[in-house]
């Protein structure tokens, strides 16, 4: 225990958490361009999305197993666990991989970062003990202030380039990041009553499952996983498992808000790295006013006093 609420281990393990997160921006763009899955493949991008989240749903299942949890579920739990995947797995990720289709990876990893604010401001609805304060509303402000600047153009009625603002790009991932808000509050109360590593496990592959059947149901067929895409698909699993199983024994041994911080890191290391593996532009003023923004807007509603 002593070793994982040391400062430099939380540092180190949320960080790498952090990266692992921003790093599926690129690799889910690389992986479209490897799999030549276009804007309008919309059932190639379930299958997409289904093989990768069963795969991470297993993997941490299997994590459970070896660290000697228990992995069968009370029939109550059964249901409310399908639920949470169908909700926080599936329907977040058909706007999430849709939208990302339609946008860069440096905008959507911004874009994305806005569940923070949307987690902030529903709280405050259904727990008495969350309430908003004004350093809350401040880094609300912020962040929402923003996602304006990312979309700055296309908001004001610019020209159709790279800066336009269209539902199913941009409209999308701000739709994901708000089903991710509203699930993880149903996720938060489930998780009372079981493991979390095993909650996150079943709900990420029963909503890969409905993900995958999803796109097989509506003729999706994906051929062309040679040695690249399936490297890359197995890294994507990866991420995910390790990701959220750090990430849940940092929250087990430290407090909620020594952890949640770094949570500005993700839109920082997923801008980055989509403009270093995709060649995307970041040094733009837009890009860079709102990435600031976005940060000190979740550095401040994650922040006590």
């Amino acid at each position: 225990m002593s070793f994982f609420t040391r400062p430099r281990t939380v540092f180190v393990l949320a960080g790498l958490c952090c990266l692992l997160w921003g790093s599926a921006y690129p690799a889910i763009k690389q992986g479209y361009a490897l799999l030549e899955i276009g804007r309008g493949d919309l059932a190639e991008q379930m299958l997409f999305a289904g093989y990768r989240f069963v795969g991470a749903g297993l993997l941490l299942l299997v994590f459970a197993k070896l660290s000697g949890k228990a992995l069968l579920l009370p029939r109550a739990q059964t249901g409310q666990v399908a639920l949470l995947g169908v909700l926080q797995t599936t329907l977040q990720y058909i706007f999430f991989y849709i939208g990302l289709a339609h946008t860069t990876g440096v905008k959507g990893s911004i874009l994305n970062a806005s569940g923070v604010f949307f987690s902030v401001l529903l709280a405050h609805f259904v727990y008495h003990n969350d309430t908003l304060t004004w350093r809350k509303l401040l880094g609300c402000a912020l962040g929402f202030a923003g996602v304006l600047a990312v979309n700055i153009g296309g908001l004001l009625g610019g020209a159709a380039t790279e800066g336009e603002f269209t539902l199913l790009g941009e409209g999308f991932i701000v739709l994901a990041a708000l089903v991710l808000s509203s699930a993880s509050l149903y996720g938060k109360r489930i998780s009372q009553g079981m493991d979390s590593v095993v909650m996150t496990g079943y709900q990420l592959g029963i909503g890969g499952v409905v993900l995958v059947l999803i796109g097989w149901v509506a003729g999706g067929h994906i051929a062309a996983f040679t040695l690249a895409p399936s490297l890359l698909l197995v890294y994507m699993a990866l991420l995910s498992a390790v990701a959220f199983a750090l990430w849940g024994v940092l929250l087990k041994y430290n407090r909620v808000s020594t952890v949640a911080v770094y949570n500005f890191l993700i839109p920082v290391f997923g801008a980055c790295l989509s403009a270093l593996f995709l060649g995307e532009s970041l040094l733009e003023w837009k890009y860079l006013v709102a990435l600031l923004l976005v940060s000190v807007g979740i550095w401040w509603v994650t922040q006590e006093k």
